[in-house]
């Protein structure tokens, strides 16, 4: 039996300046604002492309930056012309034979069981979506084994919380979707304020974690 292989597809923004997370710059000011781009993008790109389970794809933007050496040692490709639905339908509609899983570049949470889940889900659906808690989504895959609805990404208010229930209603009677986990991007500073919280309860209890285990060890040993 033939196993399609799984394509993993970046959809990234150039770290420039002034260009990348405007809304958290103009909180945090333009200089912070892209370290943490940069920062979040090279974590998200060390932790997805090593996993052999899926070959990664970058999709870049602006078109005249594929020779950033951020991108180096990926696949890159231009996102293209057109609204963010056009150009995320161009991976879809051109990237080899097999299921497509698609990301952004801004959600620090995402591990590699993420994707794996959402490929897990496309063998038994034809899309799959992984909705954030703004009404958005962080993730589109599609098992690309009949052709996406030519609807889909139609009219969609993008950057608004109706995003994830507009696409939905772009998709035709007859095709199976399922929804992946929740996760969230970072847009302005009470996301950014959020996810560090996060980060610091979730390396305190790693840290509490540890400690015990080396407390019972200790125990276990007298």
């Amino acid at each position: 039996m033939t196993v399609m292989p799984r394509h993993l597809v970046i959809f990234a923004r150039t770290p420039q300046a002034g260009r990348v997370k405007r809304r958290l710059a103009r909180e945090i000011g333009v200089l912070a604002a892209t370290r943490f781009y940069c920062t979040m993008l090279e974590t998200m790109l060390r932790r997805l492309a090593a996993d052999r389970r899926w070959t990664v794809w970058l999709f870049a933007t602006p078109d005249s930056s594929l020779g950033h050496p951020i991108w180096r040692g990926l696949r890159r490709r231009r996102q293209g012309s057109g609204d963010l639905g056009q150009r995320m339908r161009l991976p879809f509609d051109t990237l080899p034979p097999g299921p497509v899983v698609l990301v952004g570049s801004d959600i620090p949470a995402i591990r590699p069981h993420h994707i794996a889940r959402a490929f897990s889900l496309l063998g038994h659906n034809d899309l799959v979506f992984g909705p954030a808690s703004d009404g958005g989504y962080w993730l589109v895959g599609a098992k690309r084994l009949r052709p996406l609805p030519f609807t889909l990404f139609a009219d969609v208010r993008w950057s608004t919380p109706h995003a994830l229930a507009d696409t939905l209603a772009t998709i035709p009677a007859g095709y199976s979707v399922s929804l992946a986990e929740t996760l969230d991007d970072v847009d302005d500073a009470a996301d950014l304020r959020r996810f560090r919280a996060t980060l610091r309860r979730r390396n305190s209890l790693g840290l509490r974690r540890r400690h015990q285990g080396t407390a019972n060890r200790a125990s276990s040993a007298h």
